[in-house]
């Protein structure tokens, strides 16, 4: 996500070295790089000019003080601008009232709202600890009852049975008196999209609007649409008392534009990022953790969250309690890291929040490729206990087996033996106290899989 953005920013306050203090002359330059790598990035006019403009009033006569240089001092300009721009801090839920709160998905056809009502419904259930009920008032779309149903079974959430002959409003308001008489916390209404916005759609919601009105209305628009996402929450704006904004398909975007318009055109919060196509792929959308990617700082906050959440302690401690015991790091081992990896993103994932990622070159991240990881899995999958427990004993007929077993070549093989090498010799620094010896020789490369 916003990887050409993050490019072009990070490289402009390089031009600024050697000065001592931020002044309209030499920051003309950087500032028209900011402004064409915000015009890249598919933001609306009026933001980037509006943009600029701030950052140009806070730089000009900015000291640089000893301990930054002047590219750090508009480094942080920038960031605090960005933020400002994507509001101050993450805009939460609004679930404070007598259950069940109701929740009303609007937006286009294909923006990905059925989707999105079922990561929802999963991010309440988990996070929120809230039991949550979705219905489908789309009479149009064949079949969007029977895949919200399905999704509804996946994330464990309940799901109000409707038909295509039924009208909108009389579905909505079963649905929350279902919820209301069954104790419910959440209803989530999944509302009929079209390609293009009519009047006809905007009547029909207008009075499920009204029917139920909702707590919270969000708006579901895809971020690679660029500006004309925010266009479109604007006119939806217009017809609806929206509260927020859920920018999904964000892990294809590498532009950024609709996140960085929205807020500014419709004065209304995105809450939420979809981050993926699985139903665990959605994120409470935090300004100052997007604005610090944007500027290659990373988001370590968010990976740390989510490593709390999703990596399995158990075998963390067990593995901390080999090494410490003086026990070699094995092949199963390796795979239980793969797949703790796999489970929080793969690596793009992990890249996306790790600080410094603007620093290697675009050619080296396209490579990273999460398939690869299921392909190691896959490697290691195909070896017996034994060998994976000693893996020294895979020699040339055993590696041509374990490829065939696999699907893949005697060359992957070999590389995967050489990656678990280089892991098994930090592990066994670690194990001796060598963190600091083995993160100094880190320093300024980066593990990836198989090209």
């Amino acid at each position: 996500m916003f990887e050409n953005l993050t490019d072009r920013l990070t490289q402009t306050p390089k031009r600024l070295r050697g000065q001592g203090r931020l002044t309209e002359e030499n920051i003309q330059e950087t500032l028209r790089e900011v402004r064409m790598a915000l015009l890249e990035a598919d933001v609306a006019l009026p933001v980037v000019r509006e943009f600029i403009e701030r950052v140009r009033t806070r730089a000009v006569g900015q000291d640089v003080l000893t301990s930054l240089t002047p590219g750090q001092v508009l480094v942080k300009i920038v960031h605090d601008e960005l933020v400002a721009i994507m509001g101050e801090a993450n805009d939460e839920l609004n679930l404070r009232m007598q259950p069940p709160a109701v929740i009303l998905m609007a937006g286009l056809q294909g923006s990905g709202k059925t989707t999105s009502t079922a990561k929802l419904a999963r991010w309440l259930k988990e996070r929120q600890k809230k039991s949550v009920l979705v219905a489908s008032c789309d009479i149009y779309r064949p079949a969007a009852i029977d895949q919200l149903q399905t999704l509804a079974r996946e994330v464990g959430a309940e799901f109000f049975p409707s038909s295509p002959d039924q009208d909108p409003v009389t579905i909505a308001r079963e649905a929350v008196e279902q919820a209301r008489k069954r104790v419910i916390d959440v209803v989530i209404i999944d509302t009929a999209g079209r390609l293009h916005i009519d009047n006809e759609m905007m009547d029909e919601i207008k009075r499920v609007h009204a029917a139920l009105n909702p707590i919270e209305t969000l708006f579901v628009v895809d971020s690679m649409t660029g500006q004309d996402a925010a266009n479109t929450a604007k006119a939806f704006n217009d017809a609806l008392p929206l509260t927020g904004v859920i920018l999904t398909k964000t892990d294809g975007d590498a532009r950024g534009g609709a996140a960085l318009s929205i807020r500014t055109l419709i004065g209304k919060p995105i809450k939420f990022l979809g981050v993926g196509e699985k139903t665990a792929a959605l994120e409470p959308f935090h300004p100052d953790r997007v604005a610090s990617r944007m500027l290659g700082m990373g988001d370590v906050l968010s990976l740390v969250e989510e490593a709390e959440r999703k990596v399995d302690r158990a075998k963390v401690e067990k593995l901390a309690g080999k090494l410490k015991t003086g026990q070699r790091f094995d092949l199963e081992d390796f795979r239980d890291q793969l797949q703790q990896m796999m489970g929080m993103g793969g690596l793009s994932g992990l890249m996306d929040k790790l600080p410094g990622m603007g620093d290697i070159p675009k050619g080296v991240r396209s490579q990273v490729n999460d398939r690869e990881l299921v392909r190691m899995v896959a490697i290691i999958n195909s070896m017996t206990p034994g060998e994976r427990n000693h893996p020294d004993v895979i020699k040339g007929s055993r590696r041509r087996r374990i490829a065939l077993g696999s699907g893949t070549e005697v060359q992957d093989v070999n590389r995967l033996l050489k990656q678990f090498m280089q892991m098994q010799k930090m592990m066994k620094q670690m194990s001796k106290g060598g963190m600091a010896k083995m993160l100094r020789g880190l320093k300024g490369r980066m593990p990836f899989p198989m090209p």
